[in-house]
């Protein structure tokens, strides 16, 4: 079963982002709270969405996916940007990771947006397999940067 999530939702779906953070060795990167994401989700005016998976109905959230809205110049329309996918390992092979990256496509469909987009670790040869198998194509002309910490300041005070 896969729904929007709810503000219940919160607690698991920010224990299943610090368990995404342990498989991806960074966890020590993590620093989400409660509040945070609480308030990201269901604040006056939200700006990142959520999906979770269930085995059943008032079941344990056994997944998630966390999403947000980017935008396409080039196609004049938004689009989704999956910031995490994760699936707790012992119900992975359940089809939930397939099912809510369905919920994703269905959405953009629905709203006229013209991609579903992520990141994956070069490593992450379980994953890559998955999304090849799925139809996504990966984008190995593009190269991702980052300014965060000292080098953001640095360069917001100039």
């Amino acid at each position: 079963m896969i729904r929007r999530a709810t503000p219940e939702d919160v607690p698991a779906l920010v224990g299943l982002v610090y368990d995404l953070a342990e498989y991806e060795k960074a966890r020590h990167e993590c620093a989400l709270t409660d509040e945070q994401l609480h308030a990201s989700l269901f604040g006056p005016d939200p700006k990142v969405f959520a999906h979770v998976a269930q085995r059943d109905s008032g079941g344990e959230v056994l997944g998630c996916a966390i999403w947000f809205l980017n935008y396409s110049t080039w196609t004049g329309t938004h689009g989704i940007y999956l910031e995490d996918l994760f699936v707790t390992p012992e119900a992975r092979g359940l089809g939930l990771g397939k099912a809510l990256l369905t919920e994703l496509a269905r959405e953009a469909v629905a709203n006229g947006y013209r991609r579903v987009e992520w990141s994956v670790l070069d490593w992450n040869t379980p994953s890559i397999e998955f999304y090849d198998a799925l139809g996504a194509t990966p984008q190995d002309e593009w190269t991702g940067y980052r300014l965060t910490g000292e080098a953001l300041t640095r360069l917001a005070a100039r």
